[in-house]
């Protein structure tokens, strides 16, 4: 089997919300973008932490993912990769996922939608908006 072939982007991508720390990272799948088919694969992986005092569970997200031409999608669902984690103060929840578009760049951004374990208060916390960029776009300077 050969090596997959990608390009890792350095830049991590962080915010915190109400003591959860989200940090992305994306990387271009080379091996499984066809660009002639208008076909362009990233992964992302996502770290996400509770720096708080608070045990959180992820209930659900909601991303948004905006392609080169601008045009919208809006993804929701229950947790993340088939998960609701539990996180209890300083405890890290980490995973990878990907997302295909048909243009060679695009960016996205989004909601995890927690909840206090103790109180039940809810919590909308920010996902950074994170490129999507691979070495297929017009980098011309216009």
């Amino acid at each position: 089997m050969a090596p997959m072939r990608v390009q890792q982007s350095n830049e991590i991508f962080s915010r915190e919300t109400a003591g959860i720390r989200v940090s992305i990272r994306a990387i271009f799948l080379e091996d499984q973008s066809q660009p002639e088919d208008r076909h362009f694969a990233w992964a992302y992986q996502v770290r996400i932490e509770n720096i708080g005092i608070v045990t959180m569970q992820l209930l659900r997200r909601t991303w948004l993912i905006t392609d080169g031409n601008g045009h919208m999608q809006q993804v929701r669902g229950p947790g993340v990769v088939g998960e609701q984690p539990v996180l209890d103060p300083g405890d890290v929840f980490e995973y990878t996922s990907g997302v295909p578009l048909e243009t060679p760049s695009g960016f996205m951004t989004g909601t995890y939608h927690m909840i206090a374990v103790d109180t039940g208060e809810n919590y909308d916390i920010a996902i950074p908006s994170f490129s999507l960029d691979s070495p297929h776009g017009d980098h011309r300077l216009h």
